[in-house]
């Protein structure tokens, strides 16, 4: 809800009248009749009355005003983000030659009759090595590795773990080079006899060495029921895949161990294979919502101060790499400026009919400044500044501006400018005219006749690159032996741009504390505005202990998930994000005060339910809305009592639990509610409690909430 706007003045007519009359006794003690049938009490009131119509209008200021008032405070109104998402090729067949995915490259949704595609442009290159294995061994007991390459296609198999496995037996597969963020596919051949295991919940573990530990790797596909039959594994590996030497042989492995896995029965005997063979298939690339725009020319300066240009596709993300404006020297400026582009010294260029907003139109590039260009596979043209090799970087004969937030602190000789992510607008240091008569100038002017140019840069962004799983399924580029392309999470991080209404009150919030964090909320506020993506900040002081008096700043990402459900993983803050909020407020904070970003401790909660449906209810949608409304209630982005996510430290109770059950159409009344704490990384489920209570620095989080809808008795037939 928007703050109301201030009453600059809340006196009425009639206090008006009454302020007059008094210093009418005090100026002038001699006119007495204050009665309202004298003439001069008459104008008196007139005057009140055009005075109070003054004080209306005046409390009702045009929000172009508004804003006008809010920029004379440095309040601008921040851009969309961007959301991310890790996007995974697949090709048609392993192959013997690397294939590359370049930068560029754009994925998008299906484009249908009343939604238009969203698309993703991948932000690196992507090398699919011809990596295949070449040795299999495995390690049993913690001992010595065991060789098994050579047994491999004979006779009854090997046994891959013990007699009886143990937890931490290993089946160990080496690779002929590292596979770094590739999908890996490994064939088997096995023999029926890992007996005792659940075939859906097998209780092993893929890991790949990533230079530093053992990582665990996506599993994709398991097709073999726990390595008991001939079928396939599919894997993600993580991106620092290595080499290492395991027990004398030097290969980049990757294993299977036997894990304990709660409630998961053990392996009596161990599987036998017979065959195996990898090879890598595909990869993953990280993806941005949104195009690439590569490099244009903005016009030509016209040697005076304050001079503003504009981008021609906006807005550009707040996640976004800063934007690049590079002004040519002299040797440059015919070079540079094609003879068809106009000096348009400012003026907005006029939009392409029927693009909208963030379009991904390629404008025109300087072409004697940095070649024709290439289109890397049908990928973004590349273009703005590169150096003389043709990599991405500052080019002879240009001079790069920096960009900053404000004039406030420019020099005359500082190349300063500053650039408007929502609107576009870039602007050039002012001419400002002081008090006693001088001038002063607040950064550089680009020489009369200079070419201003950016480099490639985002645009795009919100809340509609939330897409959710295997949406992003389209490959808009042609890449040779690319059979398949797809999400497997959902894309997150997709903030809409700030509107007005949402100004309005960070406004007097800026006001309070005028950018620097002295109180709890002062953090939260500044946290904020650091990353637009976070859902929810909070600011806890430690008063006791080593950490008494550490102000703990907890990032919830903005995480819906379909129908309230979520993935722990949704609820991981970017490396990134982090940095950037502990970046922020490390240079507004108090000198002494020690700052720790961090996310909360997310508690899992597990509800257990029998309900009772009302007559002519359907006892599955019942129990289908009953699960919406607790995963609804206990999410920690936007559950709770009013919607804007759990409380942090609120406890839990099952009398809460009853109440959101109740309303819930079509059930007549909980027959029983139960409420358990469970782990959701170990999938572990604690004693029942009747209140989980959570320190200040936690969040619930639901995991497998059990609900039994049970029909309404028929009602007896009628007496004959």
């Amino acid at each position: 809800m928007t703050l109301p706007a201030p009453n600059l003045d809340d006196r009425s007519f009639q206090q008006l009248v009454d302020d007059a009359k008094r210093f009418i006794a005090e100026r002038c003690p001699t006119w007495t009749n204050h009665n309202v049938s004298d003439p001069g009490v008459t104008l008196v009131e007139t005057f009140a009355w055009m005075t109070d119509l003054l004080l209306y209008r005046l409390n009702r200021v045009p929000d172009r005003n508004y804003v006008r008032f809010l920029d004379l405070m440095g309040v601008r109104l921040f851009p969309p983000v961007a959301a991310r998402a890790e996007v995974s090729f697949r090709l048609s067949a392993p192959q013997d030659s690397a294939v590359r995915i370049p930068r560029g490259t754009v994925v998008s949704t299906r484009r249908t009759a009343t939604e238009r595609a969203v698309e993703f442009t991948t932000m690196t290159d992507l090398d699919v090595v011809p990596a295949r294995s070449v040795v299999v061994a495995s390690v049993v007991d913690a001992e010595t590795l065991r060789d098994h390459t050579r047994e491999l296609g004979f006779g009854a198999g090997f046994a891959c773990f013990g007699d009886r496995p143990q937890v931490g037996d290993a089946l160990y597969v080496g690779f002929d080079r590292p596979a770094p963020s590739l999908i890996a596919l490994l064939r088997f051949t096995c023999t029926v006899s890992g007996h005792g295991i659940d075939p859906l919940r097998p209780p092993l573990r893929w890991e790949a060495w990533d230079g530093r530990r053992w990582r665990e790797c996506p599993l994709e596909q398991d097709t073999t029921n726990g390595l008991n039959t001939s079928g396939v594994v599919e894997l993600h590996l993580p991106a620092g895949h290595a080499v290492r030497d395991v027990g004398g042989v030097s290969s980049a492995w990757l294993r299977c161990r036997v894990i304990d896995r709660p409630g998961a029965p053990a392996y009596r005997e161990s599987p036998r294979i017979v065959s195996l063979t990898g090879a890598a298939v595909g990869g993953d690339v990280s993806a941005v919502h949104g195009a690439q725009v590569p490099g244009e020319v903005l016009g030509t300066a016209e040697g005076v101060a304050g001079q503003e240009l504009r981008l021609t596709q906006v807005p550009v993300p707040a996640s976004s790499e800063p934007v690049v404006i590079q002004v040519s020297g002299d040797d440059e400026r015919r070079r540079a400026l094609p003879a068809a582009l106009p000096a348009t010294g400012g003026a907005e260029p006029p939009a392409p009919p029927g693009r909208a907003p963030g379009a991904a139109a390629a404008p025109p590039v300087e072409p004697s400044a940095e070649g024709p260009g290439e289109d890397a596979a049908g990928g973004r043209r590349r273009g703005g500044p590169r150096g003389a090799d043709g990599r991405d970087g500052p080019a002879e004969g240009w001079t790069t501006w920096t960009q900053v937030e404000s004039f406030a602190s420019s020099g005359p000789d500082d190349r300063h400018v500053t650039v408007d992510a929502t609107t576009g607008l870039v602007r050039f240091g002012p001419l400002v005219r002081l008090a006693d008569g001088a001038v002063r100038q607040y950064g550089a002017v680009p020489p009369k006749g200079s070419v201003v140019r950016v480099g490639p840069y985002q645009t795009g962004g919100g809340r509609v690159g939330n897409v959710v799983a295997r949406a992003l399924n389209t490959l808009r580029s042609s890449i040779p032996y690319v059979a398949a392309v797809y999400n497997r999470e959902p894309a997150t991080g997709g903030v809409d741009g700030e509107t007005v209404e949402e100004a309005r009150v960070r406004g007097p919030l800026t006001l309070r504390h005028r950018d620097r964090a002295v109180t709890a909320e002062d953090f939260e506020v500044l946290a904020a505005q650091a990353a637009p993506e976070i859902g929810r900040v909070r600011a806890v002081v430690a008063d006791s202990g080593q950490d008494a008096g550490v102000v703990r700043v907890l990032l919830v990402p903005r995480a819906s998930g379909e129908r309230g459900r979520l993935a722990l993983t949704q609820l991981v803050v970017p490396d990134r994000t982090g940095e950037a909020v502990r970046a922020y407020l490390d240079a507004r904070r108090v000198v002494g005060v020690r700052v720790s970003v961090e996310p909360p401790r997310y508690v899992g909660v597990t509800v257990v339910a029998r309900l009772r449906c009302a007559a002519a209810a359907l006892p599955e949608r019942v129990r289908a809305d009953a699960l919406d409304v607790l995963y609804r209630y206990l999410h920690p982005v936007s559950g709770g009592p009013d919607g804007t996510g759990w409380p942090f430290g609120r406890a839990v109770h099952v009398g809460d639990v009853f109440g959101v059950l109740q309303a819930v159409p079509g059930v007549g009344y909980v027959d029983e509610a139960l409420l358990f704490q469970a782990n959701p990384v170990s999938r572990e489920r604690f004693a029942r409690v009747d209140r989980l209570d959570l320190p200040p620095t936690s969040l619930v989080f639901s995991f497998e909430h059990q609900v039994e809808a049970v029909a309404a008795p028929a009602a007896p037939a009628a007496g004959g």
